[in-house]
């Protein structure tokens, strides 16, 4: 009877097993076998061109069932663009933005890049991804002059989500500069599905001028050997996020932050001022902690953030390290419509006069 019952219970857990569903928290707490079950295959049709997206925006999902052959065609760009408050700043950039475009492929793909040097460029670029794996990311293999392009192609064997960067000495002005963004490689069932998705990227600029001094800024070679950003932003400048620019939901919504840090220098101490993020892809791995208030993401990394929203109002995403959300430029907004839910949160203000009493037998003044 014992060995009958052990065989049952065998069969229901093996049962159990088939039965999770891609996505589940079981299935995503598995081993995925790293970058050795990375390989699906050769890519199945024709050569694909990535949909990219300017931040704060994502990429829709890929929504394919087989590896493809991906075209990411980018271009660096070297203009002028705001910092905010009347600053200018002559950046460097992926496709003439800061942060770069956003890449969307999915585990098993072949992501052949084709990166373009604008002719009037001044300097040469290049790009590393932390996506592909080989000597330099692709950073000497995308080593490309002004007024020329260069291809690669490496296989995304390791899902996640990764940064990318110029990589062209010296490094870290390239990136201090702007140049910086972030490459999602979706597992082979997809993400799970979410309302709204989002792109959020930390990053430092070192100027000769005082924050927020007005006028056209130049790099500080010194403040950023000593790690003393004039700016610490989300989006490549000071109120990206903020006012218009907000990032919108609804009471109700599951929202996705795909948020990287571009540093160079800082780790990011990433916060939602009111907000419990339900799961935390920590440095966007595989791996998803739970109820987190701020997480941690070092320069050169990035983390996965999930949660729901369930009462409406203005949540204000900063770096802890508070002093640059308010003095440096770190801070965001996620602005929630709908109806209020007083059994989440009681927040109208209910001022009363209060004195303290004095504890009996003390002797008056």
């Amino acid at each position: 009877m014992y060995r009958i019952c052990s065989c049952l219970l065998l069969v229901l857990l093996s049962v159990a097993g088939c039965n999770r569903s891609p996505g589940s928290p079981d299935s995503e707490h598995q081993d995925t076998g790293g970058s050795a079950k990375g390989d699906l295959g050769a890519p199945v049709g024709p050569p694909v061109q990535a949909v990219l997206s300017r931040a704060p925006d994502v990429p829709p999902p890929v929504g394919r069932d087989k590896p493809a052959h991906v075209v990411v065609t980018l271009e660096t760009v070297e203009l002028e663009l705001p910092v905010g408050h009347g600053v200018n700043y002559p950046f460097w950039t992926f496709g003439g933005q800061v942060p770069g475009n956003f890449i969307r492929v999915r585990q098993g793909d072949t992501v052949e890049v084709r990166l373009r040097n604008a002719p009037d460029s001044k300097m040469p670029h290049n790009i590393d991804l932390h996506a592909a794996t080989g000597p330099g990311g692709g950073a000497v293999a995308s080593f490309t002059s002004p007024g020329y392009e260069s291809r690669f192609s490496f296989k995304a064997l390791n899902r996640g989500l990764f940064v990318y960067h110029c990589a062209t000495a010296p490094v870290g002005m390239h990136i201090a500069n702007g140049m910086y963004g972030l490459i999602l490689v979706e597992p082979p069932e997809g993400l799970s599905r979410v309302d709204h998705e989002y792109y959020v990227m930390q990053s430092e600029i070192y100027t000769n001028g005082k924050y927020r001094e007005a006028g056209l800024q130049h790099f500080d070679e010194e403040k950023a050997i000593e790690e003393t950003p004039t700016y610490v932003v989300f989006n490549g400048r000071d109120g990206a996020l903020t006012g218009d620019q907000a990032l919108k939901a609804k009471v109700g919504d599951r929202i996705r932050l795909f948020v990287g840090n571009g540093g160079p220098n800082l780790v990011s101490s990433f916060h939602v001022i009111g907000e419990i993020f339900d799961r935390v892809y920590t440095e966007a791995g595989s791996r998803y902690q739970e109820n987190v208030q701020t997480t941690l993401i070092p320069a050169g990394g990035a983390a996965m953030i999930e949660f729901r929203v369930e009462v409406p109002g203005d949540y204000t995403l900063v770096d802890h390290s508070i002093f640059r959300a308010f003095h440096k430029g770190a801070i965001g907004t996620l602005r929630v419509s709908g109806d209020e839910s007083a059994g989440v949160f009681g927040g109208k203000p209910d001022l009363r006069p209060w004195q303290p009493v004095p504890p009996s037998g003390s002797a008056k003044p």
